[in-house]
């Protein structure tokens, strides 16, 4: 009986260090080396996970930034140049600085402006709603008021006003991540420029119908009449699809454009109040 649990647990043995030796040299044959930066830019970044650098979280985007050897075009929004600075320093490569950004929401087609022609009884998403009509209004490239961008948003830089019935973007908390951007079945999102006292110009409006089709449904929409492509100086304003969009890295805020457009369709946004030029009095005659 000894002699027999000897005997098993000697071929246990023997099968566990073949075992062992076997598995060493496949593991010696299909090892991946793994450069030990990848840890070093990992722990750098934020860690926020967003997907807004372009990869599947922060341990890709600190794959590629060592593979890749170069920074140019590879950017962390969360962190902003601070951040790449960083990375740049652990990997011998120089950064490059960009400007930050900050997602705008192209529609002002609040309840105010954008009147309901029906009512949607169905499951409460824009991806749905999206999917199966064109929505509650007569405007079918607006808002669809549902909130999706708020629930994608891991920065709490989204919500939803009750009273207009669209969301407002925090430009303190968001970080252009452009999660609402790829979130939006309408598109309606965009990443501008970010300026001091979040001063912003852009037109409110996707609605890329002729202009009476447009102001019947929102009385704020872009008709396309391209007045404000006609004053602009400085090549910022284009139009396409009877629809103007204002580049942020061109426009100089000049805000010719604003005044001449005649729907409004225009917002801007952190600047001082126009001055209202007072016409002058008009003379009056003293007879004798």
């Amino acid at each position: 009986m000894n002699m027999t649990i000897i005997y098993t647990v000697i071929t246990l043995g023997a099968i566990g260090s073949s075992a062992a030796v076997i598995l060493y040299f496949v593991a010696q044959k299909f090892k991946v080396y793994e450069d030990p930066r990848i840890d070093d830019v990992e722990g750098s970044l934020p860690g926020a996970n967003c997907g807004g650098c372009g990869y599947a979280g922060c341990r890709a985007f600190a794959e590629a930034c060592v593979k890749e050897g170069d920074l140019s075009d590879l950017y962390c929004p969360v962190g902003g140049n601070d951040c790449m600075s960083g990375v740049a320093k652990i990997l011998g490569l120089e950064a490059v600085k960009k400007d930050p950004r900050v997602a705008v929401l192209r529609c002002n087609g609040t309840c105010e402006f954008r009147p309901r022609v029906n009512a949607y009884d169905g499951a409460a998403t824009c991806a749905i709603i999206h999917a199966t009509y064109s929505g509650e209004t007569g405007c079918q490239y607006g808002c669809l008021g549902c909130g999706d961008c708020c629930a994608v948003c891991e920065f709490d830089a989204l919500h939803m006003d009750p009273v207009t019935g669209l969301p407002v973007v925090d430009e303190d908390k968001c970080t252009a991540c452009g999660a609402c951007v790829r979130e939006c079945p309408k598109n309606l999102f965009e990443l501008r420029k970010k300026l001091p006292k979040h001063r912003k110009i852009y037109v409110a409006c996707r609605n890329e119908d002729k202009g009476p089709v447009n102001k019947k449904a929102c009385e704020v929409a872009c008709i396309g009449c391209s007045k404000c492509f006609k004053v602009c100086e400085y090549d910022a304003i284009t139009m396409g699809n009877n629809l103007a969009f204002i580049d942020s890295d061109k426009c100089k805020f000049c805000r010719k454009c604003v005044p001449v457009c005649p729907t409004n369709a225009i917002i801007e946004t952190g600047f001082p109040p126009r001055r209202v030029k007072e016409e002058p009095a008009e003379s009056t005659q003293v007879t004798s």
